[in-house]
């Protein structure tokens, strides 16, 4: 244990340092090759492009752009810096050629190969990346790079959540950076029809909406921003969601989808979205959670948008499609089944609505991409699904408690680079830092939150570091404040209780799943965890002085998919749980929300701790005890229905937007 909390206080100090150049790469290449020397962008370099680039000049602009920032400058007469790139048939050394592309940095110049101007684009993304925090020194080295699966990609349900479109061109930019090249804006919902609509304008009426009511894109936006999305090498899905979720058309018309009236409807309606997205391939259709009443109505729009020279992409479960009849699947839920014959996209497991901060991002990293390691005939990659049923205040308070950018670079890193653990119904979420490469990733990650991200809204810090015992669950048998043997400050590694013996189990990361929201489809820390139970989690915590820092503190994160209910003020939740410092215990804060029926259309407000200044605590110089009482009744409740075992712990600068440097968190130290 000792060599443990060595390597441990090594790692934390190691990382707090710039890293720059191969070792923060994200997504991590396929294959590196080091080598001495560096590129050095700060000078007058000699810029040749193929032919082929003459119709297409954003490669042109971006490869521009990037020597420019760099204080560097273009020219097209020879000079002693050259960067090259080259169009060819074939990147020796790729598994996967479409995307594909090579890097061979050396001191005088610089060759980008590729079979597509897409690959040599996320070439130049991987150079942003060398050179940042860099002072334009690119590391001589040799990266041969490809995508593990074809489809990388993000969803924003903005039919329930209308998003400042800004906001979703900045996404576009943003993680375009990361390789993502996939985004699914599905824009129709009960709640609001958010494209215009000049040929039916009563879709876009305020009483057609139920939220943000007005709040749509424009013609001339939607086209824009596929243009725009296009220069950043990703494709826009566009989603009209039929017949199902719909609910704003029938405000609209008074009739609906399933019936002749509304089939005809929304094949001239079609017609005229079709031509919005004429520049994009797919079309997604919903035919989810409906019940088909018209049996003509599917195959009818399917057939309908293929003649406007679109494919169709359709959720399932759903409608039950023959092969001939839909041209890609998309997998939501458990039940999600591929196609035979159609290639399919996973979003079984990646929806960050009901996501917490920390643990789940394990379980998305660690976890393959529908049990293959990487693409083939039917799988052909993952989209990670934000879908918030409830009202948020903001984009801000959308994209924080939904942990967006840490949930979305995890998945942009095991798409493009493929592999991972199993499935995450086989692996959980729990962090074991010793059989995963989730340390190096979450490095990664909090050196690009600290750089190219570091004015997005991310909640997130180191948690690599924390380490916990966490004890067998008693039962309480219904009685939440019921008192058990840790409680009587005898911290130890085991205990007895009315005549058994009940031990604990070393666990890390700053967030303690016992039992996921998904169990037992998804496992937590205990494997077949029991209602009516009581676990306790302590840790110490050496601070090398004596300061006041702030505490993140979680017992329940609220899906920002439930209309759940904020706890009784004064508590933490509705399970009792509580927690102590230095034996000192902690109150929860003021909660801002105190409706007592549960409702939607009430803003998420500092219910997740990510959502709330955190709380003000003063460590004293030296070992500090943390001891957290975790009960649990059943594991659904008329206040929340999504019942979350476990806690999140970490202790942040009082702004809450960095971990604290130099703790050592060790359950095995004693006062």
């Amino acid at each position: 244990m000792k060599k443990l909390i060595i390597l441990l206080f090594i790692a934390l100090c190691t990382v707090q340092g710039v890293y720059a150049g191969i070792d923060h790469l994200l997504p991590q290449p396929q294959k590196i090759v080091k080598r001495k020397g560096v590129f050095n962008l700060n000078r007058t370099i000699q810029l040749i492009l193929p032919t082929t680039t003459s119709g297409d000049p954003s490669i042109k602009s971006e490869l521009g752009g990037f020597i420019g920032m760099n204080g560097g400058n273009v020219t097209e007469k020879p000079s002693k810096a050259v960067i090259r790139i080259k169009l060819t048939d074939k990147v020796d050394g790729c598994e996967f050629q479409e995307e594909a592309y090579s890097l061979n940095i050396e001191p005088s110049q610089l060759t980008i190969q590729a079979t597509t101007l897409q690959g040599a684009y996320w070439a130049v993304q991987t150079l942003h990346q060398l050179a940042e925090g860099n002072k334009g020194k690119l590391p001589a080295c040799t990266i041969t790079d490809w995508p593990a699966f074809p489809i990388r990609g993000y969803m924003h349900d903005i039919g329930r959540s209308y998003m400042n479109y800004d906001e979703i061109k900045k996404h576009i930019v943003n993680l375009s950076r990361y390789k993502v090249n996939v985004f699914h804006w599905h824009l129709t919902e009960n709640q609001g029809w958010r494209l215009e609509s000049k040929r039916f304008p009563q879709l876009n009426a305020p009483s057609s909406y139920t939220r943000h009511p007005g709040k749509y894109y424009t013609i001339e936006q939607a086209k824009e921003l596929v243009a725009f999305a296009k220069q950043h090498n990703i494709i826009v899905i566009p989603e009209i969601d039929m017949p199902g979720h719909s609910e704003s058309f029938t405000r609209a018309f008074g009739y609906s989808m399933q019936t002749p009236q509304g089939l005809e409807t929304l094949k001239e309606l079609m017609n005229e979205i079709c031509d919005v997205f004429k520049d994009s391939e797919w079309m997604h259709i919903g035919t989810d959670e409906v019940k088909i009443t018209m049996p003509n109505f599917v195959p009818d729009m399917v057939s309908h948008i293929r003649s406007k020279g679109k494919k169709v992409i359709s959720w399932n479960p759903g409608y039950k499609y023959t092969s001939d009849g839909i041209d890609m699947i998309m997998m939501w839920s458990n039940h999600g089944r591929p196609l035979p014959g159609k290639p399919a996209i996973d979003l079984r497991f990646h929806y960050i609505n009901h996501f917490d901060t920390f643990s789940d991002l394990v379980g998305i990293y660690n976890s393959n991409i529908a049990r293959q390691p990487k693409r083939n005939e039917q799988y052909a990659g993952v989209i990670v699904g934000m879908w918030n049923d409830r009202i948020m205040e903001n984009d801000n308070a959308l994209l924080t408690q939904n942990n967006f950018y840490p949930a979305l670079l995890a998945v942009a890193e095991r798409a493009w680079k493929g592999g991972g653990d199993k499935y995450i119904q086989e692996n959980g979420v729990q962090l074991n830092p010793s059989q995963s490469d989730f340390p190096d990733f979450e490095r990664r990650l909090l050196f690009h939150k600290n750089n190219y991200l570091k004015n997005e809204p991310i909640a997130y810090v180191k948690q690599v570091d924390a380490s916990w015992k966490v004890t067998d669950a008693f039962p309480n048998s219904g009685n939440l404040t019921a008192s058990f043997p840790p409680e009587n400050n005898k911290l130890s590694d085991t205990y007895s209780y009315e005549g058994k013996s009940y031990n604990t189990q070393t666990v890390y990361g700053s967030g303690i799943c016992l039992r996921h929201v998904w169990d037992p489809i998804v496992s937590g820390l205990f494997k077949n965890p029991q209602p009516n139970s009581t676990a306790y989690a302590y840790t110490y915590i050496y601070s090398p002085k004596a300061q006041k820092v702030g505490a993140w503190i979680e017992f329940q994160n609220y899906s920002r998919s439930e209309p759940d209910l904020a706890p009784r003020q004064g508590k933490w939740d509705n399970k009792e749980s509580r927690i102590w410092i230095n034996d000192a215990e902690i109150a929860p804060p003021v909660w801002e929300n105190t409706h007592t029926v549960r409702n939607q259309e009430i803003p998420l407000k500092n219910e997740n701790m990510v959502a709330r200044v955190p709380i003000p605590v003063a460590l004293k110089k030296g070992w500090n005890t943390v001891f957290v009482k975790l009960p649990v009744g059943a594991f659904t409740t008329p206040e929340v229905r999504l019942i979350r075992w476990g806690f999140s712990f970490a202790l942040v600068t009082p702004d809450g937007k960095d971990a604290i440097e130099g703790l050592i968190y060790s359950p095995e130290m004693r006062k």
